[in-house]
């Protein structure tokens, strides 16, 4: 990759959000429409990690989210943004970015 400028930087929305519901997407394995709560709004995104978290260990947990991605119809739900996680490409394990500490739901990530 090559770098970037830091302008192009401040055009990425990066907040932290708290999962208030998860709900499975019908006829695929690995798709979960997540509803966020971002303060003074709730979004809802659409995440490939049905594989490796349980819907009950989602919910209440804050996670790092880009808000401002261009919506995307996956499976007939539309996806307002996107969260952020680690993947090993080599085994194909996903681990959410989340904070180290209780932030509130629509927090900058600077």
């Amino acid at each position: 990759m090559e770098p970037i400028k830091y302008e192009d930087f401040k055009k990425l929305d990066l907040r932290i959000a708290e999962i208030i519901k998860v709900e499975k997407i019908e006829n695929t394995d690995k798709l979960l429409k997540l509803t966020i709560n971002l303060g003074e709004k709730t979004q809802e995104i659409v995440s490939g990690i049905a594989l490796q978290y349980n819907i009950e260990d989602l919910i209440g947990k804050q996670i790092v989210v880009l808000t401002n991605l261009e919506p995307k119809t996956l499976k007939g739900v539309e996806s307002n943004g996107m969260l952020l996680a680690a993947v090993n490409e080599k085994n194909d394990k996903i681990a959410l970015l989340v904070p180290d500490k209780k932030m509130e739901p629509g927090d900058l990530i600077k």
